[in-house]
């Protein structure tokens, strides 16, 4: 299962109130960190699919949602439970990394 790009008018609907855990990435087209673990954030979407979605909000084109949740930097990474932010990290980590922050939120 693919990476699903949220907007800030389906934020609610997508994340909020998801059956499962959600790990959101408040991204940007021009940021190079952001590119980066885009990859590893694809394939945790698939090896993980049905346990968990991965959602990707692009701050520029959404921004009153990382207004929100009080993101300052980019990438920024949270991962919702039944609504609640229940863990975020902020800047790039390799894939490895980001699989074991997923698996310790869950």
């Amino acid at each position: 299962m693919a990476t699903k790009a949220v907007s800030d008018e389906s934020f609610e609907s997508d994340v909020i109130n998801a059956n499962g855990p959600v790990l959101v990435d408040f991204w940007a087209e021009w940021c190079g960190p952001c590119k980066q673990i885009a990859p590893a954030l694809e394939e945790i979407s698939d090896e993980m699919a049905g346990e968990l979605t991965v959602a990707k909000v692009n701050i520029d084109d959404h921004p009153m949602t990382p207004g929100k949740y009080g993101v300052r930097g980019i990438p920024t990474m949270m991962i919702f439970k039944d609504g609640q932010v229940v863990s975020t990290k902020i800047g790039a980590m390799a894939k490895g990394k980001i699989a074991e922050w997923v698996k310790e939120s869950l």
